[in-house]
């Protein structure tokens, strides 16, 4: 089979991981991309359609160049048009967006595309990935395209996954310096740097006889435990590891490392926190959910996440402190999780709290309470865990 990938967003993890997947394995005879950004484009395009790419490994850095890829601009007639014949031809669609929110925004919306896409696809089956970082963003996305065209019948599959790659897009031109970081392509001042982690989860394809070009996704029946892992577990501790370094006065994530104290609280937080809470829930279900494969799972991620030369730093991870303090989000969900598992889990409330502490700092005319409640109202309902959370985050 000779596939094609189409794509929306060019972000770290387009480029970094699904890009970069297809066009290592030689199967795909076409790479399209929509991008709004117009100067990134641009820029790819007089580059002859190739770009850099910076990969950490534990040793350094390598930088690689990957070509023919096209990107196209859906707000420009023509390549509106390409677009949306790539997207009829496609047997891989990849959405890597900010939020599943940006399904539906605007002219050229990601429902609408693939929608009318779907209008002249024939029999070609295709797998729709969804790379949100939202544990519904399959369903979602599937809900807004069904909203605007018949998916009965479609030979099409939308997907799951789970992301562990961490990865930065770099805009800083003394870090780009330091660095030594090649730029996406002449003229423009931002890097990706992407750790050389591959090892995505996704969910069951069920399209009869389809094989995916790309071959490295591991595949589960049920992606939800491991979603529940990836959130209240990598994230959570990311984190709180940012959320606890930035009140340190901490500016790199692999500082944290060296400080003995700090670092003890983030270990003893994924296993004794996080870890309690998911191997409760999710105890059996796979090797990750035993106390052995748990350790193993947190202890490289912690090795990964101080990695001096992925150059994490504590204010792109503590950025939107509002919505990491949401009631299902990794923090509070956490917390619940633990709670649900009936443990105290101190380490993430003294998170939770640093992460008030930054919200109170951006609107300084509201008390905690107050914001806490008009943010967890839509999601907590009826919950006998809401009093019992706002007194724990608002105790001194």
């Amino acid at each position: 089979m000779n596939h094609v990938m189409a794509g929306f967003g060019f972000g770290p993890i387009q480029a970094g991981l699904f890009v970069k997947e297809a066009s290592d394995t030689g199967n795909f005879e076409r790479i399209v991309v929509s991008e709004i950004d117009p100067e990134l484009v641009q820029a790819i395009r007089a580059n002859g359609n190739c770009y850099a790419l910076n990969i950490a490994h534990p040793s350094g850095i390598e930088t690689l160049e990957i070509e023919n890829i096209e990107l196209v601009d859906p707000s420009i007639a023509e390549d509106r048009k390409i677009l949306v014949n790539s997207l009829a031809a496609a047997t891989e669609i990849v959405t890597s967006l900010p939020s599943v929110m940006y399904y539906s925004v605007g002219e050229h919306s990601v429902a609408s595309l693939i929608a009318e896409s779907l209008e002249s696809r024939k029999d070609q089956p295709a797998l729709i990935y969804t790379a949100e970082n939202n544990n519904r963003a399959a369903e979602t996305l599937q809900e807004v395209v069904g909203a605007r065209t018949e998916l009965e019948g479609s030979p099409i599959q939308f997907v799951n996954t789970v992301i562990g790659k961490m990865s930065r897009c770099v805009t800083d031109a003394s870090e780009i310096r330091d660095l030594d970081l090649a730029v996406l392509a002449p003229g423009l001042n931002r890097a990706y740097l992407v750790e050389e982690f591959n090892h995505i989860l996704v969910e069951r394809c069920n399209l009869p006889g389809f094989n995916p070009g790309i071959g490295v996704f591991e595949e589960k029946e049920d992606l939800l435990p491991f979603q529940e892992a990836k959130l209240y577990g990598h994230n959570a501790v990311h984190a709180l590891i940012g959320f606890l370094g930035l009140e340190k006065g901490y500016k790199m994530i692999s500082e944290v490392a060296d400080d003995e104290q700090l670092s003890a609280t983030a270990r003893e937080a994924f296993l004794h926190e996080s870890g309690v809470g998911l191997l409760h829930r999710h105890g059996g279900k796979d090797p990750l959910f035993t106390e052995a494969g748990f350790r193993l799972y947190a202890e490289d991620l912690l090795e990964r996440m101080y990695s001096p030369y992925l150059r994490d730093n504590t204010e792109r991870v503590t950025r939107d402190p509002i919505r990491k303090l949401g009631w299902n989000d990794r923090i509070i969900g956490t917390i619940n999780l633990a709670l649900e598992a009936g443990i105290t889990p101190l380490r993430f409330v003294s998170a939770a709290k640093a992460a008030i502490a930054l919200v109170q700092a951006q609107q300084p005319d509201r008390t905690a309470e107050h914001i806490l409640q008009e943010l967890w109202s839509p999601d907590a309902g009826d919950s006998k865990n809401v009093q019992q959370m706002m007194d724990m985050l608002l105790a001194s």
